[in-house]
């Protein structure tokens, strides 16, 4: 564990090395000891968005955030089959709260408001609007001056700023 700690302390690979490490070496342990050496065997068989999920959640250090990213990344970019899919939300940030806000979803500063409008567009797969709703909300839609003569959805939605 100590070499470890060295480890990402040397390489710089976190803000809170000495923690993140813990938990990395940690994720090893879960890993070897629940799933047999495999990572793949968590989303193994297709299993619903919630257990998986939920096998995230047991992982020390990961919360709901971290827990829904993972399941969101395994399914968006590597095709991962699960069951069901309206487990997975959004990960409620600036970004999205201002897209959401910007095209009229979105109207208190809630964080679950912001999950259940997503809920509400998408039951069956809340969490597809994550990605490119963070990155049209980090890319056209800035705070003080939103480009939205360039924005893709401008003539898609109501321009409520």
């Amino acid at each position: 564990m100590k070499i470890l700690k060295i480890f990402f302390k040397r390489k710089n690979l976190h803000r809170f090395n000495d923690l993140i490490s813990k938990y990395f070496y940690s994720a090893i342990r879960k890993i070897h000891n629940d799933y047999n050496d495999d990572a793949s065997n968590i989303w193994k068989y297709n299993p619903k968005s919630a257990t998986l999920i939920k096998r995230f959640l047991q992982f020390e250090g990961a919360g709901i955030k971290i827990a829904t990213m993972a399941a969101n990344i395994l399914v968006r970019e590597f095709k991962i089959k699960l069951d069901d899919y309206y487990s997975i939300d959004i990960l409620p940030d600036v970004h999205l709260k201002r897209i959401f806000k910007r095209i009229g979803l979105f109207l208190k500063k809630s964080d679950n408001e912001l999950i259940y409008a997503a809920r509400e567009l998408y039951p069956e797969y809340p969490g597809i609007f994550d990605l490119s709703s963070w990155k049209i909300g980090r890319n056209s839609f800035y705070s003080r001056n939103p480009d939205c003569q360039n924005c893709y959805l401008f003539n898609y939605f109501p321009k409520i700023i």
